[in-house]
């Protein structure tokens, strides 16, 4: 990633040895929640762009007198929701201004998710075809060898970015009639009000991995070597794994949340 441009200063009338000063005219808050909330503001604001480089881990220590512990918490946070990415040994440097969070914890549609995501958003079916289950594909989908398999690939766009590359798998005895035209819009809202199927669950992966010729081909990756792969497998009611998808993210416009219960 070609960095954009140096970090400055949030707070212009002050030094940068004393952006403490801030905290000490606000209500108490961790020296963590300090230095993240200062560099979010920066971020989300543009003050620093994406592209930008953040200050290095010893330029927060001495601005705001902590550790090298609680700095790499704070950054740690920032490249957990999306916001920056550590180049090794050139720095971390911004990567979005406002990331799209993508919650973990249930199963949704790309169409169900259109409120959250703006008013710029569309999808692309740029391949719809029918193939015999076998090879790799055996290993992720649970069906009869030679299975008709219908596949679909769709190019999601934001803001005019193509973003997301969702590669389908489904069953094709399972989930009859699919269609391009159905694709374009939701598959899901087929499955449950037209075929009157109940979707139940899904077994869901999450991993980082070298960017594809199928990625570089159809998502902006503006010099991104990797992409984050949510893959699942996912169920209907009555047991029958009915799809097999992998969604390819850019790692530049989402982070990923769940909630976690004792």
């Amino acid at each position: 990633m070609k960095p954009k441009a140096a970090w400055t200063n949030p707070y212009p009338a002050l030094k940068v040895q004393n952006l403490e000063y801030i905290a000490a005219q606000s209500p108490p808050m961790s020296k963590y929640n300090q230095i993240y909330s200062d560099l979010l503001a920066s971020i989300t604001t543009e003050r620093l762009e994406r592209g930008a480089r953040l200050p290095s881990e010893t330029e927060l220590m001495d601005s705001y007198q902590a550790s090298r512990g609680t700095v790499r918490k704070a950054i740690e946070q920032l490249q957990e929701r999306g916001f920056a990415q550590k180049v090794h040994g050139k720095g971390t440097f911004v990567l979005s201004t406002n990331p799209i969070e993508f919650q973990l914890g249930g199963i949704v549609s790309f169409q169900e998710t259109y409120p959250r995501l703006g008013n710029d958003v569309s999808t692309e079916v740029v391949e719809f075809t029918q193939i015999p289950l076998e090879g790799s594909l055996l290993e992720h989908i649970k069906a009869q060898e030679g299975s008709l398999i219908t596949r679909i690939k769709r190019v999601r766009r934001i803001d005019g970015k193509r973003v997301i590359l969702d590669i389908n798998h489904f069953v094709s005895d399972v989930i009859p009639g699919l269609s391009r035209d159905i694709a374009e819009h939701s598959i899901y809202a087929f499955i449950e009000q037209t075929l009157q199927l109940q979707i139940a669950y899904a077994q869901r992966t999450i991993e980082a991995v070298p960017r594809s010729k199928d990625d570089q081909q159809h998502l902006d990756l503006d010099g991104q070597s990797h992409v984050i792969v949510v893959s699942n497998q996912t169920f209907l009611q009555d047991g029958r794994q009915f799809e097999y998808t992998e969604s390819r993210h850019t790692l530049d416009k989402f982070y990923f949340s769940d909630v976690a219960r004792r």
